[in-house]
């Protein structure tokens, strides 16, 4: 079992060509757009979760960052869709990979950087230095200041592929105490089963959860620099 704990993270392959961009695409295929007049019970769900969502979430912003919204409500249904796919038997899920995780991050947190040293230039810099600074602790502060500034981008990747994978190692390990189990105690392996349906429906929460969080900060961090 401990050979196999972190097979599900490996990349598959298929004829030794990596499936990851099909992958990424497939979540795209679960969203249609509709022609009709009224629209099926899934789509009018649909909808009404994104209006739910962007409304809550870019409700205090200004008409700049209000143009951010269908990148964000895209960025939340991309990351969403994934990780739910992610705990179907035998698939893989592309947000357990740092290196995706922070292909996403940087360029948004580039973006909003960008954007509040283009618009709101003597504000953005007065982040680097609080009003009332002593001048000893000046040159300290702006490198601390500095440093909390690049991390944001390593902060959002990381605690994303933290928690999907923490999650994914959980019931991969309850999994396999419960197939053990099975052999040795039918009441124990009840019961491991029953922690097992239990985590995986809490995994489907933090899988949401987690897209929200992640698009949320962006936001955050967007709402600061416009």
């Amino acid at each position: 079992m401990n050979e196999n704990l972190f097979a599900s993270f490996i990349t598959p392959m298929i004829l030794g060509l990596p499936l990851a961009t099909f992958i990424v695409i497939f979540p795209s295929l679960l969203f249609p757009t509709s022609n009709r007049l009224v629209n099926n019970r899934l789509i009018s769900l649909q909808q009404w979760a994104l209006q739910l969502v962007s409304k809550q979430m870019m409700g205090t912003h200004n008409t700049k960052g209000q143009t951010w919204t269908l990148m964000l409500m895209s960025l939340i249904m991309f990351i969403g869709s994934t990780n739910l796919l992610g705990l179907l038997p035998h698939s893989f899920t592309p947000t357990t990979q740092l290196s995706m995780n922070l292909g996403m991050a940087i360029p948004l947190w580039a973006g909003t950087v960008i954007t509040g040293f283009r618009n709101k230039t003597k504000a953005s810099l007065a982040h680097f230095l609080p009003q009332g600074t002593p001048t000893p602790l000046i040159p300290m502060l702006v490198i601390i200041e500095t440093i909390s500034l690049f991390i944001q981008p390593i902060a959002l990747a990381v605690r994303l592929t933290a928690n999907i994978t923490a999650g994914h190692l959980l019931i991969h390990l309850i999994g396999g105490a419960t197939l053990a189990l099975m052999n040795i105690s039918n009441t124990m392996a009840l019961i491991t089963f029953i922690i097992l349906v239990l985590l995986t429906v809490l995994e489907f929460a933090v899988a949401m959860i987690q897209a929200y969080v992640f698009t949320l900060l962006v936001s955050l961090y967007l709402h600061d620099n416009t």
